[in-house]
């Protein structure tokens, strides 16, 4: 039954008579509980709530299903906004993007020149630039980007997700460029061709590659809601000595912040991914899709 809810959430995700919807409607059906408001504004009141907590955040302006260069254009340009939003007022924040929403999917020119844009203004603004994953199908060009930017930018990394087979590789060929990671178990749907089905080996392949890239002496984002990854990782850096500083945790905006808050008085870095903007649909369907307890939510929310 939960695989069976997974997918429908995942098949709604793709929608794009339904995302035009959503963004007409705006946040609603429990949507705010996830996306932090429709404005970079509203986005920086959560950053600064959640840095007064003492959690960092990365900060993503959501956008899906980009398919002409005046609106990949304009998705930087949001970005570029962002990233100066950060910087005048002194945020503990990061940026995450994602290189369809660039214009990936119109040609290479487009994207390496948005990128550079965002780079650039990162740069002056002190803020890191994570490129985030997407299906597999853009998995291979998006690492090709990302090592063509890691090349003439220091302040970009981006995201590998345990459920591919090409996982364990990616890590070993990325390693030359000792590249700051944020390791995912993976949220899309994709075929027993090119990820593992059950969710016991995903996990066996997440400790795998979280155990690789710390030692290989890389910066690594552990990115999960799962405490058996959690303790994991601690058990790991503490034999192996490694320093607090190498690495991180990172969860989303509105799912486990109680266990958020435990892991910052403990010690450790705690990053919160914040999305926020108007193309919230596919983002909040993908939550739906991760865990159960995340549509009794909704449900008991559109009940009220």
């Amino acid at each position: 039954m939960e695989q069976t809810m997974r997918n429908f959430f995942l098949f709604l995700s793709k929608n794009r008579g339904l995302t035009k919807m959503a963004k007409r409607y705006g946040l609603r059906f429990g949507a705010s509980r996830f996306v932090a408001g429709e404005t970079v504004e509203l986005a920086s009141e959560v950053i600064k709530d959640l840095n007064n907590k003492g959690l960092s955040v990365t900060i993503d302006y959501l956008g899906e299903f980009v398919d002409n260069e005046k609106e990949a254009n304009e998705m930087a340009d949001n970005c570029i906004v962002a990233i100066k939003e950060i910087g005048r007022r002194g945020l503990d924040s990061q940026l995450s993007l994602k290189m369809t929403s660039m214009g990936l999917d119109i040609n290479e020119s487009v994207v390496m020149n948005n990128m550079r844009r965002i780079l650039e203004a990162a740069k002056e603004n002190q803020v890191f630039v994570t490129i985030d994953m997407e299906d597999f199908a853009r998995c291979g060009i998006t690492i090709d980007i990302f090592k063509k930017l890691k090349s003439e930018y220091d302040n970009i990394g981006t995201v590998i997700q345990a459920y591919l087979y090409r996982t364990e590789q990616d890590i070993k060929d990325l390693n030359e460029y000792s590249p700051n990671l944020r390791l995912v178990k993976g949220a899309y749907k994709e075929s027993p061709e090119v990820a593992f089905p059950e969710k016991k080996d995903v996990d066996d392949n997440y400790k795998k590659i979280i155990k690789m890239h710390l030692l290989n002496g890389n910066y690594t984002a552990v990115a999960t809601h799962d405490d058996v990854i959690i303790e994991y990782t601690k058990k790991l850096v503490k034999e192996y000595n490694i320093p607090n500083d190498q690495f991180e945790f990172q969860m989303l905006f509105g799912i486990r912040n109680e266990r958020q808050l435990e892991l910052a008085k403990e010690g450790y870095k705690m990053r919160v991914y914040v999305p926020y903007g108007t193309d919230w649909y596919g983002y909040f369907m993908r939550r739906l899709a991760e865990r159960p307890a995340n549509v009794a939510f909704v449900l008991k929310g559109i009940f009220k």
